[in-house]
């Protein structure tokens, strides 16, 4: 099986978090969204949504169409991570406290969080620099041309989306209730749903690091004492070690996000795209 996925992704992480927690085997590929590499031609032209992740192959086959990449919901590739994991049985996530929590979890978009909290500079150099990728992608593959013209309105959109004051509210209440009710459930047990780990913290962990990826710890992790315990716990397991701590812990999160940053300029200054 072939997993396409970057890091920086969200989903990515929640996905590979629940594959090597199920103990999984997979074939891993970066593609990084930042540089514009979910573009290129040959992964666009089976993935025109360019989302990830992705998987294609193996197993995976029940969720592809025709042999190629598909990138379905993330609830949807952990809940058949569940599936495959107990050997195609009838099985469910635990329990339906479970599936709630993710659901509550996956209905927070971070996209807008996550761009209002980067400085503007880079966040408009970068959709820049996307845009650039995207009409150079578009000229060496005409026939995928109404795709890339949808990925070109969508940047814009989305740029016009961070004006708008209300979008930034409205995504800022919905993870301050989030994490309140996190904080109220983890006062009562060890994880979301109980003493055991479960889907749910697969779902959960990421929006976390995302926050300190972002240097907002101090603001939304700290000030609650319970979701603080439980995320010093969870930096404990093999699986957030090899998925998140690998690349963002301490001094990895500022190498990681160098080399993106240097690949981006270069690639500007030499009209690269």
């Amino acid at each position: 099986m072939q997993l396409y996925h970057h890091p920086y992704s969200l989903d990515s992480q929640k996905v590979r978090l629940a594959l090597e927690e199920k103990g999984i085997d997979y074939t891993s590929y970066h593609v990084n969204p930042i540089t514009g590499k979910n573009m290129d031609s040959s992964f666009f032209r089976m993935n025109p949504i360019a989302k990830l992740p992705v998987f294609q192959n193996g197993i995976w086959g029940l969720l592809c169409r025709g042999g190629s990449k598909v990138a379905l919901p993330c609830k949807g590739y952990i809940e058949r991570i569940s599936v495959v994991s107990a050997g195609g049985g009838n099985i469910t996530l635990s329990s339906q406290e479970v599936v709630e929590w993710m659901n509550k979890i996956q209905e927070w978009n971070p996209k807008y969080f996550t761009l209002s909290h980067i400085p503007e500079k880079y966040r408009l150099f970068v959709s820049k620099f996307i845009r650039r990728v995207v009409i150079s992608r578009m000229a060496e593959s005409p026939d995928l041309a109404s795709a890339y013209h949808r990925k070109l309105r969508e940047e814009y959109e989305t740029e016009d989306k961070l004006k708008n004051p209300e979008v930034l509210r409205r995504s800022e209440e919905r993870l301050v209730m989030l994490l309140d009710e996190a904080e109220t459930k983890l006062s009562e047990t060890s994880y979301l749903v109980g003493e055991e780990f479960t889907m749910a913290d697969v779902m959960f962990i990421p929006v976390l690091t995302r926050l300190e990826l972002l240097n907002l710890q101090d603001e939304y992790i700290h000030c609650r004492p319970n979701i603080a315990r439980y995320l010093n716990v969870v930096k404990k397991r093999p699986s957030y070690k090899k998925v998140i701590g690998k690349y963002f812990s301490g001094w990895r999160k500022y190498k990681s996000l160098l080399e993106t940053w240097c690949f981006l300029r270069i690639r500007s200054m030499l009209r690269r795209y």
